[in-house]
């Protein structure tokens, strides 16, 4: 190839470091000062947010490292939990997601980025079996194949934070099956079961048939499972159903019945 071949797998958003190239000015190596050291050759982005957030992480990872007196072994064992929670990632199943929710981030998260106005309801997590497959179905109808279970007629209304009601908005609904497994749970699935989309009438209702919610262990056969049981906690979910809420000029909401 030729000497200007581009790599199409670099961003092109900033020049390359070239080898040779020298970076910033740092200090003489030492336990005390690699932190102030690594933020400065992690300094030389042209993204500030980038910048910033880089340098708050390894703050706050040095900072935990030297209070908890982290060890070799620890600081391994957690590398392998990392590699295993990869490992076990597929398209259906995404672990980091279930470990984020283990450890409270996502709904922080969540929180930070849609802050409940005063009478609004508050958001809960998107959880790991979102899926973009779900049919739009009218107003009344079933969004279960399931021939199981205690059927359920849903009846909503949404409305503002004033009680008016709001139209047009797409409302995507999922839950689980009478087994308490999601549809993505199964190796046979064909089609979605157990979810769709609807869209409010000019009253701000809408209305569905699935199946009355069951409580389910969320997937514990992973790593996060055994960091479940490792804090001697269980690893059942409450019966629920899922919603996210979206319509243009409004700000996305995402909770659970």
């Amino acid at each position: 190839m030729g000497g200007g071949q581009t790599n199409p797998n670099q961003s092109q958003s900033q020049p390359q470091p070239q080898p040779g190239q020298a970076g910033p000015p740092l200090l003489d190596l030492t336990i005390d000062n690699i932190t102030p050291n690594t933020v400065r050759i992690n300094s030389q982005s042209t993204d500030a947010r980038l910048t910033y957030l880089m340098a708050r992480l390894v703050t706050h990872l040095h900072d935990f490292a030297r209070e908890t007196r982290l060890s070799t072994a620890e600081w391994t064992a957690a590398i392998e939990f990392l590699i295993a929670c990869g490992k076990i990632c597929s398209d259906v199943r995404n672990e980091f997601i279930l470990l984020s929710d283990v450890l409270g981030l996502s709904l922080l998260v969540d929180n930070i980025n849609h802050p409940t106005p005063p009478g609004g309801t508050e958001g809960s997590v998107l959880g790991p079996f979102h899926t973009h497959d779900a049919p739009v179905l009218a107003n009344g109808a079933s969004m279960t194949s399931d021939p199981a279970g205690e059927p359920m007629l849903a009846v909503c209304t949404v409305k503002d934070v004033h009680g008016r009601p709001v139209p047009g908005v797409t409302v995507d609904i999922w839950e689980t099956d009478s087994s308490g497994h999601y549809d993505v749970q199964h190796a046979d699935r064909d089609a979605p079961s157990e979810r769709c989309i609807m869209v409010t009438d000019d009253q701000g209702r809408f209305w569905f048939r699935g199946l009355k919610p069951v409580s389910y262990p969320i997937p514990h056969d992973g790593p996060v499972g055994k960091l479940l049981q490792l804090l001697k906690r269980h690893c059942w979910r409450p019966a629920h159903v899922h919603f996210m809420f979206g319509k243009d000029g409004w700000d996305r909401l995402v909770t659970s019945v």
